[in-house]
């Protein structure tokens, strides 16, 4: 499952190989890194169908009102594959980051939900001039010749 960071929006650890190691981050930059270079846009995604059984058990526990569990596992479960097809493709493109990663979705139908998560690709590397945990990151529109802080 992703693990939440308040620096992170998602580190993929369990939904992505092992062997591939990708920094999905909803923010445009990642503190102490810079972008090398732009790979792209990349995306991921998932139609579902939530299907006659949690339907029939959905509609039941929508008559009382409340959170519908069967619908929030679904939605769940579909927002992690989309990630994990986000990371696929960003990979494929060469990329070890996703920086501004959103998610979108709409219904098609009136039982198939469509979840894409969409961010740009890009190769980062760590920042020599940013302070370690400083949160500081590299601008490359910003003039370096008026010094640090600016």
């Amino acid at each position: 499952m992703l693990s939440p960071d308040p620096t992170v929006s998602w580190v993929a650890s369990d939904v992505v190989p092992k062997e591939v190691s990708v920094l999905v981050v909803t923010t445009p930059y990642v503190p102490d890194y810079r972008v090398v270079e732009v790979r792209g846009l990349c995306f991921g995604l998932i139609v579902r169908s939530r299907g006659i059984g949690p339907n029939i058990a959905a509609a039941f526990r929508s008559l009382g009102g409340g959170e519908i569990n069967e619908y929030t596992k679904l939605l769940e479960e579909t927002r992690n594959h989309a990630v994990s097809r986000l990371v696929e493709h960003a990979t494929s493109l060469g990329a070890n980051a996703i920086i501004s990663m959103r998610f979108d979705s709409s219904e098609m139908g009136s039982t198939m939900s469509e979840i894409v998560a969409y961010g740009t690709a890009v190769v980062i590397a760590p920042d020599a001039s940013a302070v370690p945990g400083s949160g500081r990151w590299s601008d490359p529109t910003r003039d370096r010749s008026r010094g640090a802080g600016t």
